[in-house]
């Protein structure tokens, strides 16, 4: 069985091209449009690993990730922050909500679904 991903971005675009690079690789994709939806999603379904932007509307990245390890359903999910920014006080606070890695756009499919194959096992 395939592993699923989900994918939280407030670009339409991000989420398209990250469904095709996603699904090219054999994963099964949920996506969301922001930190709300995809707390929405985590509720009933489950992710192997969870792909979040930084800079979305009503709950950012940050305030996601936070969330998401407050609950032991999802605690030990990966999670991959894709994002434009590259600051490091904002990687390092991202570590310390519980981010796993952090992967800079623009990005390159194949080092992306490598980077989900590290963390995910």
């Amino acid at each position: 069985m395939s592993k699923t991903i989900l994918t939280v971005d407030d670009s339409r675009t991000m989420r398209e091209m990250l469904l095709l690079a996603l699904e090219d690789a054999g994963y099964h994709v949920l996506q969301a449009e922001d930190g709300i939806k995809g707390l929405e999603v985590l509720q009933d379904k489950r992710a192997d690993v969870i792909i979040t932007d930084i800079n979305m509307p009503r709950l950012d990245g940050f305030g996601f990730i936070e969330h998401v390890r407050r609950d032991t359903s999802h605690r030990a999910v990966p999670i991959l922050v894709l994002t434009t920014e590259s600051d490091a006080e904002k990687k390092s606070r991202a570590r310390s909500a519980g981010a796993t890695g952090w992967i800079v756009k623009p990005f390159h499919p194949v080092k992306l679904v490598d980077a989900i194959r590290r963390v995910s096992g």
